[in-house]
């Protein structure tokens, strides 16, 4: 069997490997086998293509890696769902109180408790959205 068809199926081996581990590793190795095939298929004789594919995951895996992790394992930018609602603007539908009451964000209606216990809103008030408990919007009147 010929080296570059050899050096292919590493390279197919790890990118499946890759895919059920997550590693990234098991990826920029199987980067360096397919460079490594190229070369075989040019006639490259076999130390060297042995250098080309150590070279080339060194280099992969302490530059690469460290760069493809971090896109992958970043913070996340965007907030969805109820994180999205926290900090927004809600309009009081009905008194609000530390026990309960409703607020509308977004043109949904919620129910809603005010962040200070003592504290009582009256309808038409423009609160902020403090935090989401369970399906309850924690409030706190605009200054």
């Amino acid at each position: 069997m010929d080296p570059w068809l050899i050096w292919l199926i590493i390279a197919a081996v790890l990118a499946v490997a890759e895919i059920f581990t997550l590693t990234v590793a098991l990826g920029m190795l199987s980067a360096a086998a397919l460079v490594t095939a190229g070369s075989a298929a040019v006639g490259l004789p076999l130390p060297f293509q042995f250098l080309v594919f150590t070279t080339v995951a060194t280099v992969t895996v302490v530059f690469v890696r460290p760069v493809a992790l971090r896109h992958v394992f970043g913070p996340q930018v965007e907030r969805f769902g109820i994180d999205a609602l926290v900090g927004r603007a809600a309009y009081v539908v009905s008194e609000v109180t530390g026990r309960g009451g409703r607020v509308r964000i977004d043109g949904e209606e919620w129910t809603a408790r005010a962040y200070d216990e003592t504290l009582v809103i009256p309808p038409g008030t423009t609160v902020d959205v403090m935090e989401i408990s369970g399906a309850t919007a924690i409030v706190y009147p605009r200054d």
